[in-house]
């Protein structure tokens, strides 16, 4: 069995060199395919920002940098952004992008800012997230792709959902 799978590795290898050649794209495709994406993938106002590593190290903070930019989790119970029970909108540090209503925070007890539902439908971007040993939903920014928190379903009435953002990743305006 092992010798029939050493000579079948070469031939595997070689099929997946073809396939990944035949998924790359020029930009140009790219361009086109992106054009193409859901109506609800098309960030607010249709507006991208895109950065070199550089030029986010040079707007950001350290700590929104690692968040924002390497996925990491700023301290439970550290974002002064806990405390804040005025009206007004809380906004991506990266790029501004308005993200959450203070309408819709709520005490969650976790130690970092919670939310019941984005702003916009189109505000917030999920994806699959296998880090650490467990399946969770990632929230990026879906303006600027910055790392922002999970969502978790044990949240409050009407969504039942529990938008967990690092604070570091937001900044607040009152209204």
């Amino acid at each position: 069995m092992k010798f029939t799978l050493l000579l079948l590795l070469p031939a595997w290898l070689a099929s997946g060199v073809t396939l990944l050649n035949a998924c790359q794209t020029s930009a140009s495709d790219q361009t086109t395919s992106a054009s193409r994406s859901v109506a609800d993938d098309t960030p607010p106002g249709g507006r991208r920002v895109v950065k070199t590593d550089a030029e986010w190290k040079k707007i950001l903070t350290a700590d929104q940098y690692a968040v924002l930019r390497e996925h990491g989790t700023e301290r439970a119970g550290s974002s002064p952004l806990n405390e804040i029970h005025q009206h007004g909108t809380f906004y991506c540090a990266g790029c501004h992008n308005p993200l959450f209503s203070s309408d819709t925070k709520f005490e969650s007890g976790t130690g970092w800012p919670s939310f019941y539902t984005p702003i916009a439908k189109n505000a917030v971007k999920e994806d699959r997230d296998v880090s650490y040993g467990m399946t969770r939903t990632e929230i990026s920014c879906n303006v600027c792709g910055g790392h922002l928190g999970h969502v978790f379903n044990d949240g409050p009435k009407p969504t039942g959902l529990r938008y967990c953002m690092n604070g570091v990743a937001m900044t607040f305006e009152k209204k």
